[in-house]
This record gives C-alpha cells, structure tokens and sequence, in this order.
C-alpha cells in the first residue's frame, strides 16, 4: 500500500529545496501540497503553497509558468476571502509581467491591484 502523502511535510520539503535552490523540485512539492490541501478544504495553506510554486518558477525565470501560479493563489485566495494576500499575488504576477516585459498585462494587472486595494479599504 502506498504511503499517504503528507501537505505539510511535501510543504516543508519544499520549503528545504527552494532553500537549497532547487527550485524546480520544490516548486513540484509545492503544487502537489496545494492540491492536497485544497482536497482538504485548506483553501489557505493551498493558496499559500500556489504562491510558493510561483516563486520557484520566478526564480527559474519561467515567468509564464509563474504568472499562472500566483494567479490561481490570487483567484484561490480572493474566492476563499483572503483577499490581502490575494492582493501579493497579484503584485508577484505583475512582477513576472514586467521581467517578461510584457508591458499590456502589467497595465491590466496594476488596475486589478487598484480596484481589489479600493475594494479593501471601502470595506474598513
């Protein structure tokens, strides 16, 4: 039988490898630990180990694999009602737009970022 796999221990695996700068591999752990989580209803550990996959892949500069990951931790975390740290996401994504300089989608992100912060600071 086969062992049953563990988010947090894939996460913190994870965690070691990026350290390690084994990014590609971490950022494997990663996305197999947010799908596990997201089975478990841990919308915020999922949105979280998204976002850590999405910095690997930065780090890679695989901006395109990157920008999907932060944007599904950005639309993961705004569902789920995490909304400032969908906002980060959202900033890595604009990040990797920029690296990648495609400027068009820098414009349409930072007016995304604009309206969830308006959103934000209506609801204080």
């Amino acid at each position: 039988m086969a062992e049953k796999e563990d988010p947090v221990k894939l996460h913190k695996d994870g965690n070691t490898l990026y350290e390690l700068g084994k990014y590609a591999e971490a950022e494997e752990n990663f996305l197999r630990a947010s799908e596990l989580y997201q089975k478990a209803n841990n919308f915020f550990d999922a949105a979280y180990s998204l976002f850590k996959a999405g910095e690997c892949a930065f780090m890679l500069k695989n901006y395109e694999k990157a920008v999907e990951h932060f944007l599904k931790s950005a639309d993961l975390s705004f569902n789920k009602g995490f909304d400032r740290f969908g906002v980060s996401a959202l900033e890595y994504a604009r990040d990797c737009y920029k690296a990648s300089a495609q400027n068009e989608k820098v414009e349409e992100i930072e007016k995304r970022i604009k309206e969830v912060k308006k959103r934000l600071e209506e609801s204080f």
